[in-house]
């Protein structure tokens, strides 16, 4: 082995939390909680909006956590 290569780390990785993994989670719950129901849009993107941030906040707590 040359300096030049990387250190392969001995034990498992611990396990990253992804942005696609939000993403898909995200999507499952806004079609479980908002249904077939149409209400008015601006009230309906405002609840996704509030969910988005909701587990954006969630994702930069576990990174810090």
């Amino acid at each position: 082995m040359t300096s030049a290569q990387p250190v392969i780390p001995a034990g498992p990785r611990p396990r990253e939390v992804r942005a696609s993994v939000l993403a898909a989670f995200q999507l499952v719950e806004d079609a479980r909680y908002l249904g077939t129901e149409r209400g008015p849009r601006r009230r309906r993107a405002r609840r996704i909006a509030e969910r988005t941030i909701a587990y954006r906040r969630l994702a930069r707590d576990v990174r810090l956590g």
